[in-house]
C-alpha cells in the first residue's frame, strides 16, 4: 500500500501592524507568526498595513499627512501584488479609521479575488464602532470568519447579526519571566496607551490616595497617547512624587519594566483581552484593574486578579493597599495567575489557527 501524500500546505498571507506601531495588536501579530511559522503544512507571510518606505524614499514617513498618504498607497499596492498568491487572508484589525485604511481594502481584495479571509477583531469598542459605522457592519460581513480573542467581543459581535468565535491572545513565556515577588512593595507599574478608553486618570488619582498612606510609592508609566502632555500637567497639579512617563519602549525594555514593579495599575473605561493582564500572570506580577469588557472573562476577582468598578479611583486605591498590606493576597492570587498562563500557550494557539485555516480551504 503505498503511503498518502502529504498535505498541500495551506498559504496565509497576514495583514497587521508591525512594531513600528507600537500596540497589543502589533504585538499579537508578531506571536502568532513566529507560532505558526514552525506549523510544517503552512506558508506563512506578512503584510504589514504600515509598510517602511525604502531607502531615501523613508523622509516621506516623517512628514505629516503625507506620511499617511504614500503609506497607504505603498500598502494597498503590495496587497493587491500579494494576495493573489495566497490561500487565506488573516487580516488584524482595530475599530474607526484604523479599521477602513487596514482592514477593509484587505478584505475587499479577497472577496474581489475570490480568497477566504479571517477578520481577527481586536477592539474593544466593537459595540461602538459598528453601532455608529453601518458601513463597517456591510465590510465585515464579506469576511469568510470572524475572530476574535475573548468571548466578550463575540457577544459583541452577535448583537449585529455577525456570527464570531474567539481565539486567545498569545503569552510570550520567553520574553516574560515569572518572579516570586513575595509581599509586595509599593511600586507601581502601568503600560496602557494615554487615550481617553483607557482612562489613565482614574490609576493617576488612585495613585495619589496611595501615596498619602506610601510616601515611598513610585508609579511608572510607560508608553504614550495624545494625553500625556494632559496626563503631566494632572501629575504635577496633585504634587504627586515618584512618578515617571518613560515613553514608548521596546518589548526588551517592557521586559525590565515589568521586573522591576511590584503592582500593576491600570483603569480602561472599555477593553477587550488586555494583553498586559497575561503578561501580568506569567510574570508574577498582582495587579488592580477595573472590571469592564471582556476582563471579567480571563480574571477571577480576588482569585487571579483584583478587579473594582469602572472609573473608580477609591476602590482601587483601597485594592493596591490591599495587595501591600495582606501578607498572602498577592502571593495568593499571582500564584493563580501562573495557572492561567498554560491556555495562552503559543503552540497551543497556533493550532488552534492551523484548524481554522485548514477548515477554510477544505472542499
Amino acid at each position: 500500500m503505498s503511503p498518502s501524500p502529504a498535505r498541500k500546505a495551506i498559504r496565509v498571507l497576514i495583514v497587521g501592524p508591525s512594531l513600528d506601531i507600537v500596540g497589543g495588536q502589533a504585538v499579537q501579530a508578531k506571536r502568532l507568526i513566529e507560532e505558526l511559522k514552525k506549523v510544517p503544512d503552512l506558508e506563512i507571510v506578512f503584510q504589514p498595513v504600515n509598510p517602511r518606505l525604502p531607502g531615501p524614499l523613508g523622509f516621506l514617513q516623517r512628514i505629516k499627512y503625507v506620511r499617511t498618504i504614500v503609506t497607504e498607497a505603498v500598502y494597498l499596492t503590495r496587497l493587491l501584488l500579494r494576495a493573489p498568491r495566497y490561500d487565506v487572508l488573516h487580516v488584524f484589525s482595530a475599530g474607526y479609521s484604523s479599521f477602513l485604511i487596514a482592514a477593509a481594502p484587505a478584505l475587499i481584495v479577497a472577496k474581489l479575488l475570490g480568497k477566504k479571509s479571517v477578520l481577527n477583531y481586536r477592539d474593544g469598542r466593537a459595540y461602538d464602532h459598528l453601532s455608529t459605522r453601518p458601513s463597517a457592519v456591510r465590510i465585515i460581513r464579506l469576511a469568510t470568519k470572524i475572530v476574535a480573542p475573548s468571548g466578550f467581543l463575540v457577544g459583541e459581535f452577535a448583537k449585529f447579526q455577525l456570527p464570531a468565535t474567539f481565539i486567545y491572545n498569545i503569552i510570550d513565556s520567553d520574553l516574560y519571566q515569572y518572579r516570586n515577588r513575595g509581599k509586595p512593595k509599593p511600586r507601581f507599574f502601568h503600560n496602557r496607551g494615554m487615550e481617553s478608553h483607557y482612562n489613565v486618570p482614574c490609576t493617576l488619582r488612585a495613585f495619589a490616595i496611595v501615596q498619602q498612606r506610601y510616601p515611598e510609592a513610585t508609579l511608572t508609566l510607560a508608553h504614550d497617547g495624545s494625553l500625556r502632555s494632559q496626563l503631566e500637567q494632572m501629575v504635577a497639579e496633585m504634587q504627586l512624587k515618584n512618578v515617571s512617563f518613560v515613553g514608548t519602549v521596546s518589548q526588551k525594555e517592557m521586559r525590565a519594566l515589568y521586573d522591576a514593579a511590584e503592582i500593576y495599575l491600570m483603569s480602561p473605561d472599555i477593553d477587550n483581552m488586555p494583553g498586559s493582564i497575561l503578561e501580568c500572570y506569567i510574570c508574577g506580577l498582582p495587579f488592580v484593574s477595573t472590571n469592564v469588557g471582556g476582563i471579567p472573562l480571563i480574571v477571577d476577582n480576588g482569585r487571579t486578579g483584583l478587579l473594582v468598578g469602572r472609573d473608580d479611583h477609591a476602590a482601587m486605591a483601597e485594592a493596591a493597599i490591599r495587595l501591600l498590606e495582606d501578607d498572602n493576597l498577592a502571593i495568593t492570587t499571582t500564584r493563580n495567575g501562573r495557572l492561567e498562563c498554560a491556555k495562552y500557550q503559543g503552540a497551543n494557539i497556533a493550532a488552534n489557527w492551523h484548524d481554522l485555516y485548514r477548515q477554510l480551504v477544505s472542499p
